[in-house]
């Protein structure tokens, strides 16, 4: 196991009242470990904490675009257990807007879904660091950020910059003397939350269950993995890694933006996807 995977220690959770992060939190708590939920509704987080009978719970409201409330998450965490081992920074929202329209939108997706996972780096990393003891920090990507399908480009803009700020944390904290903190980035695939199910009750066949990304993430830590990518039961790791392919090769290729979606590199791109080896 990863060592900050230790019973009686502690990990804090954003958007830890519903899907990934409520999942994650109940792997952690099974594992001993003692739990801080944060999310918006204090009203959730109970719901999120009477789902864990017999573990160790607190809950903070926590509205993670704010950078005084992410320190009071870290106050209140520190005050009840003394340290930190595990942060997760997982609040995530959607949707955003396209390159010049939702204004607004692109505020609070990139307030959230960026801001936040900036804020909890800044908030936790020299604390964690301080306790010179075994940690990890795990912040929630997505394929968005790194493929950048059209559609919702701010979406896409808040998770490619946690990409971006989770590798630099990575680099950082194994070049910071003392430092035992790892850092790691969840790219979950197609996964049935409140956020993505869009008013449907019923998973889709082709989504996983949050479960399934918490099974990756913990083997993952094990592995001391950096890159976390998930599958789901439509697209297989291979798929994955042909299309992040060919959104580098955009670039050492000189072809048009987003060509994956451009029609005339449809053809290329089927061939490509379908090439073996």
């Amino acid at each position: 196991m990863h060592p900050a995977l230790t019973e009686g220690r502690a990990a804090v959770i954003t958007g830890g009242a519903s899907g990934i992060g409520l999942a994650a939190a109940k792997r952690f708590a099974s594992l001993g470990m003692k739990i801080c939920l944060a999310d918006l509704s204090q009203d959730a987080l109970d719901r999120a904490a009477a789902e864990m009978p017999g573990a160790t719970v607190i809950t903070v409201p926590t509205d993670v675009s704010k950078m005084d409330e992410v320190l009071r998450l870290k106050e209140r965490a520190y005050a009840a257990f003394g340290g930190v081992a595990v942060l997760m920074n997982n609040a995530g929202t959607s949707p955003g807007g396209g390159p010049w329209d939702h204004y607004e939108r692109w505020q609070r997706v990139l307030g959230v879904n960026l801001w936040g996972v900036v804020n909890g780096v800044h908030a936790f990393s020299q604390a964690m660091i301080d306790q010179q003891t075994p940690g990890a920090i795990v912040n929630t990507g997505s394929k968005q950020g790194i493929t950048c399908p059209p559609g919702d480009t701010a979406y896409n803009v808040s998770k490619a910059g946690v990409k971006v700020l989770t590798e630099a944390l990575a680099h950082s904290l194994r070049n910071e003397e003392g430092a035992r903190v790892s850092a790691h980035l969840l790219i979950p695939g197609s996964t049935f939350t409140g956020m993505t199910s869009r008013g449907r009750s019923e998973k889709p066949p082709g989504a996983w269950t949050p479960d399934q990304v918490i099974d990756m993430l913990v083997d993952g830590m094990n592995k001391r993995d950096f890159y976390i990518l998930c599958p789901d039961n439509e697209v297989t790791r291979d798929v994955d890694n042909r299309r992040i392919l060919w959104a580098a090769g955009d670039i050492t290729h000189n072809r048009p933006a987003l060509s994956r979606w451009h029609p005339d590199y449809k053809d290329s791109f089927d061939k490509f996807l379908r090439a073996e080896g």
